[in-house]
């Protein structure tokens, strides 16, 4: 079989615009051009890849399978032609790194200083995702590399464990939790809380897990950052839940206690994934090996 980038393209906007029109437009071709590549294609491939209908088009089971394929290959294209026009015009190399609140705030930021140090000509932008949406931009091929908690993750996605890292509640010394070694977070109920802002992945994670409880959490102040929230803890304004690598590093400095919170969502495995780690483009494969080596886990 082959495949002509313009017809996966054409297909991937017909599918989301749920109408041969509608991806016509989008891919800048004639209708009568677009409903005859489609037609060829699924002549091509053996199989119908659309229900028509009155009102649009939708996918067959064929169609959905190819739709993942077609996404996957046009993004390692627009990735190729990316990597090819930086040698060209000797523009820096960039890799975009997902992460969740824990990994970049915790356990990235020594491991990338010391990999752009080693690679002056490679940039790499991080940004910040709940492990969820991680997962769901990996699998569909929209991000390249991720650092999330592994429960998030489908078995199809791989990955290598860097870090163990537990949600922790602090509270300050006098607090009536500052004896406990455990806890459940439902015995929270009730309490005022610090937290980090609404639009943090950690925050999302939090919440949810609070929601199924049937907890609804008051927070007195939302800050951005661990130290921030530890102090206004210490200053005993109210509890948060914070990584165990923040919640040790912030006891050094500020009097707060840690109690382990027993809850299976609180014990977080931390990962790097990719769909595939051999078919990353190079300058992400470097950074991948680089932190396969400086992963303590």
């Amino acid at each position: 079989m082959r495949f002509d980038l313009v017809d996966l393209q054409l297909f991937v906007a017909v599918a989301d615009a749920r109408s041969i029109t509608g991806g016509a437009d989008r891919a800048h071709l004639a209708l009568a051009s677009a409903s005859a590549r489609i037609k060829g294609l699924e002549q091509v491939l053996g199989v119908d890849l659309f229900k028509r209908g009155r009102r649009g088009v939708e996918l067959t089971a064929a169609g959905e399978s190819l739709l993942d394929h077609a996404r996957l290959v046009l993004h390692h294209v627009e990735t190729m032609r990316g990597d090819l026009a930086r040698f060209a015009s000797g523009v820096r190399a960039s890799v975009q790194l997902l992460a969740n609140t824990s990994g970049l705030s915790e356990h990235l930021p020594r491991a990338l200083a010391a990999f752009l140090r080693a690679h002056p000509d490679i940039d790499v932008d991080v940004e910040e995702r709940e492990s969820t949406d991680i997962a769901s931009a990996i699998a569909t091929g929209a991000a390249d590399l991720g650092f999330a908690a592994e429960h998030a993750l489908p078995e199809t996605i791989e990955r290598f464990t860097f870090n163990e890292d537990r949600l922790m509640l602090v509270s300050a010394r006098r607090s009536s939790f500052a004896s406990r070694r455990q806890i459940d977070f439902s015995d929270v109920a009730g309490h005022d809380f610090v937290g980090l802002t609404n639009a943090t992945a950690l925050q999302l994670h939090i919440g949810r897990h609070a929601a199924r409880l049937g907890l609804r959490l008051h927070f007195r102040a939302r800050l951005r950052d661990f130290d921030a929230i530890c102090r206004m803890v210490a200053a005993d304004v109210g509890i948060a839940v914070v990584p165990e690598a923040a919640a040790r590093r912030c006891a050094r400095s500020v009097p707060i206690a840690m109690s382990r919170i027993r809850d299976s969502w609180a014990n977080r495995r931390l990962v790097i994934c990719a769909r595939s780690f051999q078919s990353l483009p190079r300058p992400a494969r470097l950074l991948v090996d680089h932190l396969r080596q400086a992963a303590p886990g």
